[in-house]
């Protein structure tokens, strides 16, 4: 089977990214085994105002120390530092977006949790459709790379060699019904449930964890739809850099779309570094009926 080493090896991607991606990528195994006495809230609230769990704190802190001192990222953002980090004395010039550990809260009860990684060229704020490189790594059953380069989508497993293995080669979204939509109901807008209402009639089936990395997986397997509508008063509950566009290029490199509801969110041009969207991100199809709902 291909290590994940020689697949970057064939591909067009720069040396620099290559190693990062290996570098981010072999931090699985310490970050799943902290996962044991990491699992209690700490009492403190990340710059989005959402309640801090160990793992958030522990998971952020051990990869931006061992990615600062690789030497070869420039500007780092996180999902749970305020300000952009900048590592003067890189010899490249990559930025990188990440949630450390998406879906924290659910480390507790032992569902599906992962690590969201997108790789520009130069600043983090630039629109997703320019990012060279986006993965998540899913600590599952199994621990999973999910990657593109812009070479289209592969998934990859950890296996007890320590090596990543190739699972799934060219992976493609296929049109499916499954769906899963945070927020509470009562806040939903009326297009965002007729929205829901006409994949419902339709047979589609509720999949919904509560960690968006697991839920993307899913979605991206078996098609469907994952969102996130807006609630009124707020902009939107997910990131734009952190979660939107590293998801939105791995939906994009597979077939898939993702959208605000109006407009291709990896074309939008971030205004800030923790600035969140809508999001509506699956299989074409079923992304097509959100323009028609919302309108």
């Amino acid at each position: 089977m291909v290590t994940l080493r020689e697949y970057l090896d064939g591909t067009a991607a720069s040396e620099d990214i290559k190693d990062l991606i290996d570098l981010i990528a072999d931090q699985a195994v310490p970050i799943r085994a902290a996962f044991i006495t990491n699992q209690a809230y700490v009492g403190t609230e990340n710059v989005s105002g959402e309640e801090q769990a160990a793992m958030d704190i522990w998971a952020d802190r051990h990869l931006t120390r061992v990615i600062g001192a690789s030497g070869l990222v420039a500007e780092l953002a996180s999902e749970e530092q305020e300000e952009i980090v900048r590592f003067p004395n890189a010899r490249g010039t990559l930025g990188i977006v990440m949630d450390p550990l998406d879906g924290s809260s659910l480390v507790k009860v032992n569902l599906a949790v992962g690590t969201i990684v997108g790789v520009f060229d130069g600043s983090v704020l630039q629109p997703g459709e320019r990012l060279k490189a986006a993965f998540y790594i899913l600590y599952g059953p199994m621990t999973t790379l999910t990657l593109s380069v812009g070479e289209g989508v592969q998934v990859f497993a950890l296996a007890d060699d320590g090596q990543y293995r190739m699972l799934h080669e060219n992976v493609r979204m296929p049109e499916g019904k499954l769906y899963g939509s945070g927020g509470g109901k009562p806040t939903w807008t009326d297009a965002h449930c007729r929205f829901i209402e006409s994949i419902e009639q339709d047979g589609g089936k509720l999949r919904y964890s509560g960690a968006f990395v697991a839920d993307f997986h899913q979605i991206l397997t078996y098609g469907g739809v994952y969102c996130y509508p807006c609630v009124p008063g707020k902009e939107g509950k997910l990131r734009l850099l952190f979660e939107a566009n590293p998801m939105g290029f791995l939906a994009h490199e597979a077939g898939g779309v993702c959208t605000d509801g109006e407009r291709l969110l990896l074309e939008v041009q971030p205004e800030r570094v923790h600035q969140k969207v809508p999001i509506y991100i699956g299989s074409k199809s079923i992304i097509c009926r959100v323009t028609s709902c919302c309108r």
